[in-house]
């Protein structure tokens, strides 16, 4: 559970919570004994996630409508979303499944992946309160809400205008460790680097540095 801890960069006061969040029903039915899984921390994690995202998009956008906000809500927290955050914890890998799905590929299917996700945030929130779920929960939503303003693909709509130009991404830099690297990226026109960028994965990084290049020009971005 240590390494578990570490990956979610959160250390439970109480490890009894963090056990039932990653407790799968299938793990919990073929149990001896009555077990309980973690089907109610995830309906309290979904609740958690809902409000923490939705503050997100509130504050960050004050100029968005109610309608934009809802549709990025649920790119945000929809089940595919959910899982590919889980995969970047190694969640799966901690997991207590039954026989059965163990053997049908339950670690890697995003529906068990989104549910544990859930079930944790719900997890650190009664063992925490708000401010850790939210931490845990922003550094997901953070690199995923980057992506969604898509400013690689804007650069290139505006180097394409000038047939010859080339845009490239080269990996600059790598630090800390596995669960918690940082990466480093340049975005080149042609062979002149023109944006550098941070982020905890390569596309985050790549989006930050097309996002500076972006301001190099004059556009401007909140």
């Amino acid at each position: 559970m240590k390494v578990f801890e570490n990956n979610i960069q959160y250390t439970f006061k109480d490890i009894s919570l963090l056990e039932l969040a990653l407790t799968h029903s299938s793990y919990a039915n073929e149990s001896k004994t009555h077990m309980e899984y973690n089907e109610r921390l995830e309906f309290l994690g979904d609740a958690v996630l809902q409000l923490i995202t939705s503050e997100k998009l509130y504050t960050e956008n004050p100029d968005m409508p109610e309608g934009r906000m809802s549709k990025q809500r649920a790119s945000l927290v929809c089940e595919d979303a959910l899982a590919e955050y889980s995969k970047q914890i190694d969640l799966g890998k901690f997991m207590l499944l039954g026989k059965g799905e163990e053997n049908t590929g339950g670690r890697e299917r995003p529906s068990v992946l989104a549910d544990a996700f859930e079930a944790v945030i719900g997890a650190i929130f009664l063992d925490g309160g708000i401010e850790p779920a939210k931490k845990f929960v922003r550094r997901f939503l953070d690199d995923a809400h980057l992506s969604m303003q898509d400013f690689k693909t804007l650069l290139q709509e505006i180097i394409q205008k000038n047939p010859g130009e080339r845009l490239s991404y080269v990996v600059v830099g790598e630090s800390g460790p596995d669960h918690d690297k940082s990466f480093t990226v340049e975005v080149k026109l042609n062979s002149n680097p023109i944006g550098t960028g941070t982020g905890k994965s390569k596309k985050q990084a790549e989006q930050q540095a097309a996002k500076e290049a972006l301001g190099l020009m004059g556009y401007n971005f909140k």
